[in-house]
């Protein structure tokens, strides 16, 4: 094995799991990235109508729903408190970037998403890939130990069985495990994708020291942000509806909604159909 998968092998298996998800979870929302990035391009505060007319695929009414959560995730901060007051990125929003980056990179180089994607969306779409609970932790168990039945996958997580078969189909139909035969309790393995993933990791949770400072300083109550997994637009028809301005969107600067592209490398078959852009969020 190389220097480098070495080092991403120790990236997965070192970082802590929920951690990880939680700072996912703020960035997981539908359009969160796209607005950070909008705001990011501009350099200054703007008023949702603005960040809104940036974005013609998506509502106003939407946006300032998504700008008013990331203002109480600490993403964005405001001027005022009175109705209209502009938005901009705070220090930690500004920090993503790193995170956009690594995501970034890593979908270019591990996923077939098909034509020309905005920037944005498909760091959304790796997002959209990794946030779920415990995602992280099955994912750490399969690059410690796989190929490995799901009894023994839920037993290393600590997980009940159903739900550890419920996160390993996701995890299939995202392209980042695979199954190693056709029949029943055929054990698991990481694809390629998915035992890349130490960069994404190690970045996500390098940012995520704010979150894990204010998660220890809260009541024991439930995390809100573990628990926001399907904020957004539900996918049906929205999807439909704007596939076609998110990825040739005339409306997103390259500079700011493309990262350097990279030549998509061959990706197995059985892997490319399962790693489709269309999928509940």
């Amino acid at each position: 094995m190389s220097a480098s998968s070495h080092s991403s092998a120790a990236s997965i298996g070192s970082v802590e799991a929920q951690r990880v998800e939680d700072a996912l979870s703020l960035i997981a929302p539908k359009w969160t990235t796209w607005s950070a990035q909008t705001l990011a391009q501009q350099g200054s505060p703007m008023r949702v109508r603005d960040v809104a007319t940036r974005l013609p695929f998506v509502s106003e009414q939407l946006v300032g729903k998504r700008l008013a959560q990331m203002h109480a995730d600490g993403l964005v901060t405001r001027a005022a408190d009175r109705h209209g007051a502009p938005y901009q990125l705070s220090a930690f929003g500004e920090s993503l970037s790193r995170v956009h980056h690594a995501l970034s990179d890593w979908s270019q180089a591990n996923l077939s998403l098909g034509g020309q994607v905005a920037g944005a969306e498909r760091i959304e779409d790796a997002v959209r890939r990794l946030h779920l609970r415990h995602s992280t932790a099955v994912i750490q168990v399969l690059d410690a130990g796989g190929p490995m039945r799901i009894v023994h996958i839920a037993e290393e997580a600590g997980l009940d069985n159903g739900f550890t078969r419920q996160r390993l189909n996701r995890l299939q139909v995202d392209g980042l495990v695979a199954r190693t035969g056709p029949r029943h309790g055929d054990p698991y393995v990481l694809t390629d994708a998915g035992r890349a993933l130490g960069p994404v990791y190690a970045a996500v949770e390098r940012w995520s020291d704010p979150v894990a400072a204010r998660n220890r300083s809260a009541p024991p109550t439930p995390v809100a942000a573990a628990t926001r997994t399907h904020t957004g637009v539900p996918l049906g028809s929205d999807n439909i509806r704007t596939s076609a301005a998110l990825r040739r969107s005339a409306a997103a600067p390259s500079a700011l909604f493309s990262h350097a592209p990279q030549p998509h490398p061959r990706v197995p078959a059985a892997v490319t159909a399962r790693s489709t852009p269309s999928r509940g969020r």
